[in-house]
């Protein structure tokens, strides 16, 4: 009888200890840092719940899982979204992960953005919100009108940065956000008093910024540029910014403005209609906004790209000696398509 005791003690020590090492040991079965798990609303059930661990290969012992679960009773409890788990996690915490829904805060990391599908398909690669009513969003200015921007305007809004939220944020709160970190940019390094003293608004000097930041990737080049542009504004010239037909045309794809896209009706063809564009054509970057901001007082009216290739520019009072260099890279530039359509580039 003592012999038959013992032997049962001895397999609940070691069920004991088996049961301790599967809840409590590592229980992920990954090598990256950490793989997330979506359960969508449609998803919530048990069976969807581990086929989804299986096939993202999250668990090596999903049995274990299932039956802690079932002993918890936290099968029926678990509200959807994102969740982190991370390399080496055990059951019991992902377990009490799920229990208690606490879903991963996901990263918003915005860069340069140039149209609205642009920005619908980051959002709805990380978040809840898909592409199509992202899209809705942008284009309701009923939606937007609570942030002072429309369908036009609303990137004007955007600083770009990385931004944090839960996978389950609704658009007015991640738009909030966006607000909030646009009120606390405009605040700082006194940005206010210059833009008091360029005599243009905020909204303004986010467009002009986003020409002068698809113009070139040369912060000194980008004070010059923004300077010919200031004073063609001043002047009421047209800004005739190539980067403006490439958004008209939706085609960024381009490398060569040629005579016959200068018509396009679009209200971005800045060839066509004096003054700044309607909205901006890209989400320029903090450094870049500050240029405009900063631009120097020059008598430039004109630049062109030198024709060298190097991506730097020549700058000019008077259409005659940017006249001069305009030629210079074209006759660069027809050499250079000649070769590479022969093949030797």
């Amino acid at each position: 009888m003592k012999s038959l005791l013992k032997f049962i003690l001895l397999i609940l020590f070691v069920f004991s200890i088996l049961s301790g090492w599967l809840i409590f040991g590592s229980s992920t079965n990954f090598t990256e840092k950490s793989k997330y798990l979506l359960i969508s609303k449609n998803g919530i059930e048990k069976e969807a719940i581990l086929k989804n661990m299986d096939d993202n290969s999250i668990l090596k012992y999903p049995f274990a899982f299932d039956l802690f679960m079932s002993i918890q009773g936290t099968w029926g409890k678990i509200k959807p979204g994102k969740y982190e788990v991370k390399n080496g996690q055990n059951i019991w915490s992902i377990a009490r992960q799920l229990k208690k829904g606490r879903t991963a805060e996901m990263k918003l990391v915005i860069n340069r953005l140039r149209v609205k599908e642009d920005l619908a398909k980051l959002i709805s690669k990380s978040f809840s919100p898909d592409s199509f009513e992202v899209l809705k969003y942008l284009a309701s200015n009923d939606s937007l009108a609570k942030w002072n921007v429309d369908s036009n305007t609303v990137f004007t809004m955007i600083i770009p940065d990385t931004y944090q939220f839960y996978w389950d944020a609704s658009l007015d709160n991640i738009f909030q956000k966006l607000h909030d970190a646009n009120i606390s940019f405009w605040s700082k390094n006194d940005r206010k008093n210059k833009l008091s003293a360029s005599h243009l608004s905020k909204l303004e000097v986010y467009i002009l910024a986003s020409i002068v930041d698809e113009e070139t990737n040369y912060d000194s080049d980008k004070y010059k540029i923004a300077s010919v542009y200031l004073n063609r504004l001043q002047k009421q010239m047209p800004l005739q910014a190539c980067p403006t037909i490439k958004y008209a045309m939706k085609d960024f794809t381009l490398t060569r403005i040629y005579e016959k896209y200068l018509s396009n009706p679009s209200l971005y063809n800045t060839y066509r209609h004096k003054g700044l564009p309607p909205g901006p054509i890209c989400t320029p970057s903090p450094k870049t906004i500050d240029i405009v901001l900063n631009a120097p007082k020059t008598d430039y009216l004109f630049f062109v790209a030198k024709s060298d290739f190097s991506g730097y520019h020549h700058f000019s009072s008077n259409f005659a000696e940017h006249n001069t260099y305009a030629k210079e890279y074209q006759k660069a530039l027809d050499i250079y398509m000649a070769e590479k359509q022969a093949g030797k580039n």
